[in-house]
This record gives C-alpha cells, sequence and structure tokens, in this order.
C-alpha cells in the first residue's frame, strides 16, 4: 500500500455537514468511507466528487454495535487502514416543550449523538493502536450547543454538552496509541437542518429571530485542516461559526 494514502471515514455523509466533509477530503486526495443509514444519499455524494474508487458509501447505522464494527471492517479490508475519523452523524428532536418530549425521542437522540459516537469513537481505537504505523485521527462533531443550549433543545443539547467529555476523555486515553482526539463545534452552516434558522427560530428571550448562516463548505475546510494536521499537533476544540449570529453575549 503506498505510504502517502490518506484513509478517512465520515459518519453522516449524505448530506449538510458530513457532506461537506467528505468532498473536502476527496478534493484533497483522501480515499474516504461515506457511512450513513441510507445508502442511495452516500452514493450520490461519491458520484458528485468524481473520485471513483476512493469514494466508498458504506450503509450503516452508528447507534448498533454490529453495524459500526462491520463499517470498520469493511474499510480496512478495502483501504487497509483507518487515518481519519470525522465523527459527524447526528440527529435532533422535535422542538417541543421539555415536558412533552417522549422518553421515546430522548432516546433516538442519545442513542445516535452519544451511544453511536462513542461506538465509532471505540472501533477507531481498536483499529488504529493495531496498525502500522499506529495512530490516527478522531474529530468529533460537537456544535454550539456544546457551549449554549437553544430553547426547547434539552435532548440535542444534552447529548452535545456529553460530545465534550467523549473529546476530552479519548484525547487523553489516546495519547499511548498516537490517537489525536478534537471537536469541531459549528454554529448555523447553511444545511437543510439548519435552514429554519433563516425563517426565525425561538431566541432564550422568547423572542422569534432571523439568524445568519455561513456555507457549509467553510465547515468542510475546517475539517479538512483539523484531519491534516500531525499527529504530534491536536486541535483540541474549534469554533467555526456565522460571524453575526447569535452566540457571544446576551439575548
Amino acid at each position: 500500500m503506498e505510504t502517502t494514502k490518506k484513509i478517512a471515514i465520515v459518519t453522516g455523509a449524505g448530506s449538510g455537514v458530513g457532506k461537506a466533509a467528505a468532498l473536502a477530503l476527496l478534493k484533497d486526495g483522501y480515499h474516504v468511507a461515506l457511512a450513513g443509514r441510507r445508502v442511495e444519499p452516500l452514493q450520490a455524494v461519491a458520484d458528485e466528487s468524481g473520485a471513483g474508487a476512493r469514494a466508498l458509501a458504506v450503509s450503516t447505522d452508528v447507534s448498533d454495535p454490529a453495524s459500526v464494527k462491520a463499517l470498520f471492517d469493511t474499510v480496512v479490508k478495502t483501504f487497509g487502514r483507518v487515518d481519519v475519523l470525522f465523527n459527524n452523524a447526528g440527529v435532533n428532536a422535535p422542538g417541543i416543550l421539555l415536558e412533552d418530549l417522549t422518553l421515546e425521542q430522548w432516546k433516538n437522540v442519545v442513542d445516535i449523538n452519544l451511544t453511536g459516537m462513542f461506538l465509532c469513537i471505540q472501533a477507531a481505537f481498536r483499529v488504529m493502536k493495531e496498525q502500522s504505523p499506529c495512530g490516527g485521527r478522531i474529530i468529533n462533531n460537537g456544535s454550539i450547543s456544546a457551549t449554549a443550549p437553544r430553547p426547547n433543545s434539552i435532548a440535542y443539547t444534552a447529548t452535545k454538552h456529553a460530545v465534550e467529555g467523549l473529546t476530552k476523555t479519548a484525547s487523553l486515553d489516546g495519547r499511548k496509541y498516537d490517537i489525536a482526539v478534537g471537536q469541531i463545534d459549528i454554529g448555523n452552516a447553511a444545511t437543510d437542518m439548519a435552514m429554519r434558522m433563516a425563517k426565525g427560530v425561538p431566541q432564550a428571550n422568547g423572542e422569534i429571530a432571523i439568524e445568519p448562516l455561513m456555507d457549509v463548505n467553510i465547515v468542510g475546510q475546517s475539517v479538512l485542516y483539523m484531519a491534516n494536521l500531525p499527529l504530534e499537533a491536536n486541535v483540541l476544540f474549534h469554533t467555526v461559526m456565522a460571524t453575526k449570529m447569535p452566540f457571544v453575549g446576551r439575548g
């Protein structure tokens, strides 16, 4: 295998931030496994990239341990190793009152955003510590919600706060294997999930306000920057946000 070949896995790669990151990595020459529950959008991203055999669509449910193991097994069998994991897959619950959120809605968010991220970190550790040369990089998608909540977002916010704990602990535990773990916190990238911001969303003071958005490809470039660092350096936390969004300050 060529020593210059760089192998990445991107979860939730069929749309939004995951798609932008996968395309940025592929454009930079990476071999990328695009993971997500539905293979059709993954294959569409692979086709759009024009990367041919460097793009591999793999149907994956990150909340299922067997599915996560199958993903990593497939990538190692196909490409030989894993250098980068962008741990991006995530969902939200309906923006309803805290007291009306069902247990099933809560569990769905926790299973994907938190347990799914843990399972992918664990699988990456198992591969990265045994490969030669050992090591690699894991980038977790945190969100601005890892720091500050929005109204009616307890499930999403709780899991994103927890991602910070995953990042710090995995960063510490990965040192002995040359595994660097960092987190990207994204604010108002123009994706399908965030387009509601352009129509107006509830603020902490009860008002409804339109919020600025930024090009999602800016996030893709941020992920690429983090991925391309030498393993002797790590961006532990990286915040990229629409400059004028309501995050810094009071409101």
